[in-house]
């Protein structure tokens, strides 16, 4: 299972006294827990595709901080993040190509019979189970906007 995959590189890690990846591996394991308890309480355990939602929106969170500390001149700031989005990026699985993306938007607008801005939601929905955690959702979103024509 994943999150014990994830407890025992967090041993690894601060046995091998790296500080980066011993916070990382605690700051995530502690934001399972947390989806763990919102989900359902004490008893919940969460599964390998809970722990991978968990993780993209932790990667997620050091992207936009690491926008927002670029807009701000904090270099010091950006690497720090940039060393963090690394460790997690290495627990996600391979990101598909914006290539693929626009091949799978192409097949779903088909399979929905989309023609306009408004069938957005549709494209999406119909997409984002075949790349949840593969791609990221605004690169998605964005490319659906430039294929529905809005």
């Amino acid at each position: 299972m994943m999150k014990q995959q994830l407890r025992d590189e967090l041993k690894k890690a601060m046995l091998a006294r790296d500080a980066v990846k011993t916070s990382v591996l605690r700051m995530l394991l502690s934001a399972i827990q947390y989806f763990e308890i919102k989900k359902g309480g004490a008893g919940y355990e969460a599964t390998d595709e809970d722990v991978l939602i968990v993780i993209a929106k932790e990667a997620k969170q050091h992207k936009d901080s690491i926008e927002q500390f670029s807009a701000g001149g904090r270099q010091d700031l950006v690497d720090k993040e940039k060393k963090e989005l690394e460790i997690l990026q290495a627990y996600l699985p391979a990101q598909m190509g914006e290539e693929e993306i626009r091949k799978l938007v192409i097949d779903a607008i088909k399979q929905t019979g989309a023609s306009s801005p408004n069938d957005m939601g549709k494209v999406m929905g119909a997409l984002m189970s075949k790349v949840k955690g593969k791609a990221d959702g605004g690169l998605v979103s964005k490319i659906v906007r430039e294929k529905l024509g809005k």
